[in-house]
C-alpha cells in the first residue's frame, strides 16, 4: 500500500478529510520551498501537491502561472524540483508528495529517466495534466513498477466511458476539476459537483479529490462534504504572491487553519 493510499485509509477510520495544498516549486525563491513544505504539514496538510514550473501550463489560471514564471525566473525546472523533494525527504518520510506538472518536461528529459529521479526522491505520485490516459500506458506501468501512484484528472465534461478508461489506470486517488475552466476559477456548482463524484465512484474505489476554484472555507467545507479531499491551489499561491518573504507562512498558516477547521 502506498503512502498516499494509507493516508486515505488512516482518515476514513477517522472519518476525516485529506487536506492537500498546493505550492509551485521554487516560488518565491528556492530557498523557501523545503521549509514552505514543512510548514504546510505543520499547519495540517495531509499530502502535498508540488507543481513543476512550465513555461506553458495550460489548466493554470493566472495566479499559478505567474508562480511558474516566477520559479523559472530562479532556474527551477524538474530536476530542482526533484532536489527540493529529496532536500524534504531528509526530515520528513511520512507525508505524501505528489508532483503536478505537464509532460514537455518530463519527455524532455525521458520517462525512465524521471521515474528513476522521482524514485530515488521518494515521490509518491504524479499528475500530468497533459498526458491522456491513451498514450500513458508505458508512462503508467512504469510508475506502477516503482510503486508510485499515476493521478488523473476528470473533468465535467470527462463521458463515461472515458471514465472507465481513466479508473482503469488511475492509482491513489482521482483528481476532480470542480469546473470548466483554469485553476484559481470561482463559482462552483456544489451540487453538480456532488453528482460528478457519486458518478465517479460507481466506476471506482479510489477516493476523489476534489479542486480547482476552492476559494475559501466555506467551498472547503462544502467540497468536502461531499468529496474524500480537498485541493486548495491558487488561494495559497496568491498568499505567496501578495505576501512579503516575512510574512508568507504567516500567512499561509492563518489560510490553512481557516480552511483544516472548516472540512473538520
Amino acid at each position: 500500500m502506498s503512502k498516499i493510499q494509507s493516508t486515505f485509509a488512516q482518515l476514513k477510520s477517522e472519518n476525516k478529510k485529506a487536506l492537500i495544498p498546493f505550492i509551485t516549486a521554487g516560488d518565491p525563491h528556492p530557498d523557501m520551498t523545503v521549509s514552505m513544505l514543512h510548514a504546510l504539514v505543520d499547519y495540517g496538510a495531509d499530502m502535498i501537491e508540488l507543481g513543476i514550473p512550465f513555461s506553458d501550463p495550460m489548466a493554470d489560471g493566472p495566479v499559478i502561472q505567474r508562480a511558474s514564471e516566477r520559479a523559472l525566473a530562479n532556474n527551477v525546472g524538474i530536476k530542482k524540483t526533484i532536489k527540493l523533494v529529496k532536500q524534504f525527504r531528509e526530515n520528513n518520510t511520512k507525508t505524501p508528495i505528489i508532483l503536478m506538472g505537464y509532460a514537455n518536461p518530463i519527455e524532455a528529459i525521458g520517462i525512465d529517466n524521471f521515474v528513476n529521479l522521482i524514485k530515488d526522491a521518494d515521490v509518491d505520485g504524479v499528475v500530468t495534466v497533459d498526458y491522456p490516459p491513451e498514450e500513458s500506458k508505458e508512462f503508467v506501468s512504469l510508475l506502477r513498477k516503482n510503486d508510485i501512484d499515476s493521478i488523473f484528472l476528470i473533468s465535467p465534461t470527462t463521458e463515461d466511458t472515458r471514465i472507465k478508461l481513466i479508473t482503469s489506470q488511475a492509482s491513489g486517488f482521482l483528481y476532480y476539476v470542480s469546473l470548466k475552466g483554469v485553476t484559481g476559477s470561482s463559482n462552483i456548482d456544489i451540487k453538480q459537483v456532488a453528482e460528478r463524484v457519486m458518478n465517479i465512484k460507481k466506476y471506482s474505489d479510489l477516493p476523489v479529490a476534489v479542486g480547482f476554484g476552492v476559494r475559501d472555507s466555506e467551498t472547503a467545507k462544502q467540497v468536502a462534504l461531499i468529496s474524500d479531499a480537498v485541493v486548495i491551489g491558487s488561494r495559497i499561491v496568491l498568499e505567496v504572491e501578495s505576501s512579503s518573504q516575512e510574512n508568507i507562512l504567516v500567512n499561509i498558516k492563518k489560510l490553512m487553519d481557516e480552511i483544516k477547521k472548516a472540512i473538520s
